[in-house]
């Protein structure tokens, strides 16, 4: 769609930063991800004091790190190395590492901050897009350490929680969709939540791009355009 005569340059939309809302109510709640909710709100009465939560890239770890978080007052900290801070935090409350694969772990560290935990009585969350046994770890203290945590898996999005999903991400931006879009999108895009995601920003760019509605006709140029690789579109 032409926005004027050929010497006038197109106008782009600004990329606006959306937030992503990680409240206990905006969680969407499907068979995927229905065992690692219920691990959550089980907090205190946890089986062990160390929880791993592992499941693939963008299907919903730190959504529910986040919602424990809030429930529990938890100590957040980055994977990588743990320094005295986390370990002095184990001491007064729960701790959460999110992604905490995403670096080689810090093994050491790991080890004391899983001992101070379980001296202090409190708890420690791990999300991971691996189980432990893949992490690698040389440490044969922290391998028995960690074989003692108990693991729950969030499973790849079904029909019913990727509809809801890109559902919720259109609204976020304030965008209405007919719910046959939602469904061919469903049935064409990679099944995870960071593509959901990433769809949603591109077609929301696209439609403001072209001044339209979002249609399942956009819809296709998009998800034909991811498939070949392109970063937007050529209107």
């Amino acid at each position: 769609m032409s926005s004027g005569p050929a010497n006038t340059p197109r106008q782009l939309p600004l990329d606006l930063v959306h937030p992503v809302a990680r409240s206990r109510d905006d969680l969407v709640v499907a068979p995927a991800n229905a065992e690692a909710l219920a691990l959550i709100e089980r907090w205190p009465d946890w089986p062990t004091p160390v929880m791993v939560l592992a499941g693939p890239a963008g299907s919903g770890k730190s959504h529910l790190a986040a919602i424990w978080c809030s429930e529990s007052s938890a100590s957040r900290f980055s994977a990588g190395p743990l320094g005295s801070a986390a370990i002095e935090a184990a001491a007064h409350g729960p701790v959460l590492i999110d992604d905490i694969d995403a670096r080689p772990v810090d093994e050491i560290g790991l080890f004391h901050l899983i001992n101070a935990v379980r001296q202090a009585g409190t708890s420690l969350l791990l999300t991971s897009r691996r189980f432990p046994s893949a992490w690698s770890v040389r440490l044969p203290d922290l391998a028995s350490r960690l074989k003692a945590a108990a693991i729950v898996e969030i499973q790849e999005p079904d029909d019913v929680l990727l509809a809801a999903v890109l559902t919720k991400l259109f609204a976020d931006r304030q965008v209405e969709v007919e719910p046959h879009v939602v469904h061919y999108l469903v049935r064409r895009m990679e099944r995870s939540l960071s593509t959901a995601i990433d769809v949603v920003a591109r077609l929301d760019r696209a439609a403001l791009e072209q001044k339209t509605r979002i249609t399942r006709a956009l819809a296709a140029q998009v998800l034909t355009a991811m498939d070949a690789g392109q970063q937007r579109l050529d209107f």
